[in-house]
């Protein structure tokens, strides 16, 4: 992975399921991403039965939300990348330059990753949880994210926690909203703040939302990568589509990452030279009638006017009731070796 603090923040076009269970379609979506200023593309690696059981029962199906009426087991059957295309979509995405990694869903997932020397991870909200499935990533050595999705404080502690035990590279987290699609209600970018404040290390922001004034609110709060789900143009069909950047969007979604992020600036105080032309409209200090030798600045004859190429007006006072040391004439600019005569420097 390369350093995400780069001129802008780092962004991961996440593939998921919109594939639609076409390998074809797999690798023009990764063309699409590279093709729109994506620094990297990303796949989720699993099976419906290292996720889950066929089972018809309540608890297997799901209540609500996108995939309602839908049971785990067909949801995943449909939705997942079969390891199988694994080697060729890294080789395609290799072959196109852009980074191509993973989300692993269980142990197996990382064997098969770590055969085809998946640069780092991505561990899922869902996941984060699967405390023997953060320990195997970590032991690879690499660089981990974490997204937080649902997680409170201490279920983020101990995935951090577990991470940096077992010797991850880096340890990356996401502040996330796992509601699909995510409403501007559902957050708090305060959260990020305080998750760069307690763990002291990169955050980033996986964005589930239809609102791009949403990633420019991550952005403004610090976030340093971003990650959001891709379709092609006019794309309907799909289990993430709701929710995801669909073709010329995608480029859209990118330049508002990078002018939220030129406008947020420098971490000093700064003004631009542009800006700086106009400092001839602010007020300076002119003589308004000719004012002779040896006679007084009042304010009769001295106004603090503009534009702005005399003497600045926090020299006023200074002058009033000082003889003037040669003769000006009305309108002309006072410059500072004025001061020196005067001995006010």
């Amino acid at each position: 992975m390369k350093n995400p603090l780069k001129k802008s923040p780092f962004f991961i076009a996440e593939i998921s399921s919109n594939h639609n269970g076409s390998l074809t379609r797999a690798k023009q979506l990764i063309k699409l991403a590279k093709n729109y200023g994506a620094d990297a593309v990303k796949l989720q690696t699993y099976t419906p039965n290292t996720l889950t059981i066929k089972s018809n029962k309540s608890d297997f199906k799901i209540k609500g939300g996108l995939w309602n009426g839908k049971t785990l087991w067909d949801l995943y059957k449909k939705a997942h990348t079969p390891f199988e295309w694994h080697k060729e979509l890294f080789d395609y995405a290799k072959k196109l330059k852009i980074t191509c990694f993973s989300t692993p869903f269980d142990e197996t997932a990382v064997d098969l990753l770590e055969s085809l020397n998946c640069p780092f991870y991505k561990v899922a909200s869902f996941e984060i949880n699967h405390i023997p499935l953060i320990k195997k990533i970590a032991q690879t050595g690499k660089r981990i994210i974490i997204s937080t999705g649902m997680a409170n404080l201490k279920e983020i502690d101990l995935a951090y926690k577990t991470a940096k035990k077992y010797r991850a590279k880096e340890i990356i987290l996401l502040y996330c909203v796992s509601n699909y699609p995510s409403k501007i209600s559902d957050f708090n970018f305060n959260n990020i703040k305080i998750l760069k404040e307690r763990y002291k290390c990169r955050i980033g922001f996986s964005d589930h939302s239809t609102d791009n004034r949403v990633v420019a609110a991550a952005i403004a709060s610090g976030a340093e990568i971003i990650e959001k789900h891709i379709a092609f143009e006019n794309q309907k069909k799909g289990f993430d589509v709701p929710f995801s950047s669909r073709g010329k969007e995608i480029k859209e979604y990118i330049n508002v990452i990078n002018k939220t992020f030129l406008i947020m600036g420098k971490n000093f105080f700064f003004r631009d030279s542009n800006e700086k032309k106009n400092l001839h409209f602010r007020r300076s200090i002119y003589p308004i009638r000719n004012i002779r030798k040896g006679e007084k600045f009042t304010i009769n004859n001295i106004k603090i006017i503009r534009p702005g190429y005399s003497l600045e007006p926090k020299y006023y006072f200074k002058l009033l009731n000082k003889k003037a040391p040669i003769f000006i004439k009305s309108e002309q600019r006072l410059k500072k070796t004025l001061l020196k005569k005067l001995f006010l420097t």
